[in-house]
């Protein structure tokens, strides 16, 4: 299905199931005017000439945003290359700016690589000591300049980030039972920071690229 420049997977069945569990609201979310479930996914034919070679996976529509130009952020691809960007200072990222002029992220660093940026500062510090520390920090700063250098457009500049001690939660629903990382609630849980990220000035604990 035709959805926001790219194609939505969705599926009908036998081997469907035919909906949430005592949640009739999540259900009618989740299910067509036909009946067919939205998985969320985005798929592109492998060779759109030749629609008998498969699908190939090309996002998760459900993550994607638009910012305040109209310009689409493809969520699942600019996570990868921050995080390959950034390797291996950085467990996960999640990113915001829908209805924003800007890209920006809560980062969930990598305690183990982050501490050796500091090896003189005591093995029992606080992580937040550890992020608020001027080496962690920099070093974040300058991974920041280089990556938003390399962007080529809106839909792929990341302007500032929050680095964060507290990592997601399953209690709260941050994290699936799968281990994935569940943006929105992320967002949802930590709306404040998200707010800091666009302040202006920005506050102290927020990390700004050199524009």
């Amino acid at each position: 299905m035709p959805r926001d420049g790219k194609l939505e997977a969705r599926l009908k069945g036998v081997n469907i199931t035919p909906g949430y569990y005592k949640a009739p609201h999540l259900t009618a979310d989740a299910f067509d005017d036909e009946g067919f479930y939205k998985i969320g996914d985005a798929v592109m034919f492998a060779d759109p000439a030749d629609p008998s070679k498969g699908l190939l996976f090309d996002g998760r529509l459900a993550e994607d945003f638009k910012l305040a130009t109209g310009t689409w952020v493809s969520v699942g691809p600019l996570r990868g290359a921050f995080i390959a960007h950034f390797a291996p200072l950085v467990r996960d990222v999640v990113l915001a700016g829908a209805d924003r002029d800007d890209i920006t992220a809560l980062v969930f660093p990598d305690a183990d690589a982050c501490r050796k940026l500091v090896p003189d500062l005591a093995v029992d510090a606080a992580f937040a000591a550890l992020l608020a520390d001027r080496r962690v920090r920099a070093e974040f700063t300058r991974l920041l300049d280089t990556l938003l250098q390399s962007g080529s457009g809106a839909s792929s500049r990341i302007c500032r980030v929050i680095l964060l001690a507290e990592l997601p939660s399953l209690d709260i629903g941050e994290m699936t039972d799968k281990g994935s990382i569940n943006q929105r609630a992320v967002l949802a849980n930590r709306a404040a920071l998200v707010e800091d990220l666009y302040a202006d000035p920005p506050p102290p604990h927020v990390i700004t690229a050199d524009r």
